[in-house]
């Protein structure tokens, strides 16, 4: 499972400007399966995004096609955890420990 930070590196009227696309992109990688759960972070300098994904590359490809990454708005941080115990509702992820 994956944490994705997005922290924005732009005024938020720039980050505004391409927010519609970034929805978009968003429906996209929930329709696939690959996001759980995302959202602003407040104070708003940025996002977070849950996502699941076999491997760190894949994550790392899906973000960099983010319209707010193409269009400079936004750094990514990605990090890769482990998920052995979760809410019933997310069983079906749940990892053994490496």
């Amino acid at each position: 499972m994956f944490v994705l930070e997005l922290t924005y590196t732009a005024p938020i009227e720039d980050v505004d400007a391409v927010l519609e696309a970034h929805v978009a992109w968003l429906d996209a990688q929930y329709e696939k399966g690959i996001f759980l759960a995302s959202g602003r972070k407040d104070p708003r300098d940025g996002g977070m995004i849950l996502a699941v994904s076999e491997d760190r590359a894949a994550i790392e490809r899906i973000a960099a096609t983010d319209p707010f990454v193409g269009a400079g708005v936004c750094a990514y941080r990605v990090t890769e955890f482990v998920a052995t115990k979760t809410a019933p509702e997310l069983e079906r992820y749940r990892e053994a420990p490496r």
